[in-house]
């Protein structure tokens, strides 16, 4: 493998992958870029790392199949059940309260992978939102070929382990060798790529979810991702990070919030 991509190569690759993404490669897990990269020069038919590397430099939409490749796309439906558990018991509870002249609750499913999350709150939301009111939800991923699959909305037998039993009826249509998701469901989320290195654009936000992105990051990184997200959330609004982030330590303005359910970030106003 130390032949195959010298230090130095590894120390270009390294930096034009944080530069563009914010994802941190170190040493530990060098192995897993060079792997991608072994991938990329069989599929262009090239011979060395230098060869792909002024490729990239020249060819945006190559990168950008790089960067989909690097990123790891572990999904599931309502994975961590105590956020959405918070969600439903104390978080929507208090935007019914504060969001009666909108009627509207808005959600972003930042790092969404195959679709799997977007999908759990959009049907966590058709069940628990009362009557009149509206949900948008934008999901958003660096990798192209997650967005694919979730715009599909298509999973296999075996993706669907997880989701209530009786919320498959009710949100899925049963096909040959799994399930697609019902069209009234897929028309609650637009789905985006984006690269959390970048300004989405949002703005007054309710809830945001980045859950288990940013331990690809390093602190500079990390701060910069939840500075765009403050400034893309509303007043009295919330923040899900992954259970094994924190961002205890860092000097950000968002309040801790623990519940009975779950814990999670708060941006008061």
């Amino acid at each position: 493998m130390a032949d195959f991509l010298a230090d130095s190569d590894f120390e270009l690759y390294r930096k034009l992958i944080y530069d563009e993404s914010g994802i941190h490669f170190s040493a530990t897990n060098r192995s897993i870029l060079e792997s991608r990269l072994r991938e990329r020069l069989r599929d262009k038919k090239l011979q060395t790392p230098q060869e792909y590397f002024a490729i990239l430099i020249q060819d945006k939409e190559e990168l950008k199949v790089l960067l989909d490749s690097v990123t790891t796309n572990l999904t599931r439906f309502f994975r961590n059940q105590a956020h959405f558990d918070a969600i439903e018991h104390y978080v929507v509870p208090e935007l019914l309260k504060r969001r009666k002249a909108e009627r509207t609750v808005k959600f972003w499913s930042a790092g969404c992978s195959t679709g799997e999350e977007p999908y759990t709150i959009a049907m966590l939301l058709r069940e628990i939102l009362p009557a009149g009111w509206k949900a948008e939800i934008t999901a958003s991923d660096i990798s192209l070929k997650s967005l694919m699959v979730g715009k599909e909305g298509f999973y296999a037998d075996t993706r669907v382990q997880g989701i209530p039993e009786a919320y498959l009826p009710r949100y899925f249509d049963k096909r040959p060798n799994g399930y697609q998701i019902k069209d009234d469901i897929k028309k609650l989320i637009r789905f985006d790529y984006h690269n959390l290195k970048n300004d989405s654009g949002q703005r007054n936000l309710d809830v945001v979810f980045c859950r288990n992105v940013l331990i690809y990051f390093d602190e500079a990184a990390q701060k910069a991702a939840i500075e765009r997200f403050w400034d893309a959330m509303a007043p009295e609004s919330f923040l899900f990070i992954g259970h094994s982030e924190s961002l205890f330590g860092m000097n950000t303005r968002f309040e801790f919030v623990k519940t009975d359910w779950a814990c999670f970030y708060k941006k008061s106003s």
